[in-house]
């Protein structure tokens, strides 16, 4: 039932882990797909084969989505070689630990540059779009942390927390242009960002046995909200947080 042929997504973040997935099933489900990444250019490839065996048009680009030109240069390339974007996923991000006394300003300031400012800066650029088409899809990604907080790693926490704030921010302003906005906070997903975590099996098993479900996520598992949330089924859906952490938040 979810089709999304003739549309156009925009995915930052997308050759390796939750941007990956979701830009392969932003493909599988039939839309033409544009993707940001940093540095790791055989992932990025992977990527766009993957697009490629779907049938669909696919775009790559390696930016540093903290940078405002570097993100405009994406959305514009994005727009001028595949068409109009009519969908766009703000998943770009980071995860390091670091405890509060021994944070320093430059971590700090890191994470909040690579998950607040590149959402901002790639919000910022659909809203402009999308208003002058008077439609469109923003899906933001947050995190478990941002909801409850995560020790060790109080900057990656609120700055998800706040992707959380902006995304109801962006609800309210722009949904009498057409706009829908909604955000994804996953739990613990199984990606390369996590995977010296659960490079240890004792860990992992706490981790798992912590979670009503009993399983960590795959990166499809969220990829498959965020589609639901690109879809015409969820037309109705505004300023939602979905939360996919196999129950985490119910204890």
């Amino acid at each position: 039932m979810i089709d999304l042929h003739g549309k156009i997504a925009l995915v930052t973040g997308g050759s390796r882990g939750i941007g990956r997935a979701i830009a392969i099933m932003m493909a599988e489900a039939g839309a033409d797909v544009a993707f940001s990444y940093r540095s790791d250019h055989r992932a990025a490839e992977d990527t766009i084969c993957e697009i490629k065996r779907k049938g669909r048009e696919v775009l790559s680009l390696a930016c540093d989505m903290t940078d405002a030109k570097a993100c405009e240069r994406f959305f514009q390339e994005s727009s001028q070689k595949l068409g109009k974007v009519d969908i766009v996923v703000a998943n770009a991000g980071i995860w390091h630990r670091a405890p509060i006394d021994e944070m320093t300003l430059d971590q700090w300031r890191e994470t909040a540059a690579n998950n607040l400012d590149s959402a901002f800066f790639i919000s910022q650029l659909a809203a402009r779009h999308f208003k002058a088409k008077k439609s469109g899809n923003l899906i933001l990604i947050s995190s478990t942390a941002g909801i409850r907080g995560e020790a060790f790693h109080a900057h990656y926490a609120a700055s998800k927390g706040a992707i959380i704030a902006l995304t109801r921010s962006l609800a309210a302003e722009l949904s009498y242009h057409g706009i829908n906005v909604n955000c994804v906070a996953p739990g613990w997903v199984d990606t390369d960002m996590t995977k010296h975590v659960f490079g240890d099996p004792t860990y992992r098993q706490t981790i798992e046995q912590s979670i009503p479900l009993r399983r960590i996520a795959s990166p499809r598992d969220i990829a498959g909200v965020v589609v639901f949330l690109a879809s015409s089924l969820a037309r109705h859906i505004q300023g939602e947080v979905v939360n996919v952490n196999g129950g985490s938040l119910i204890r």
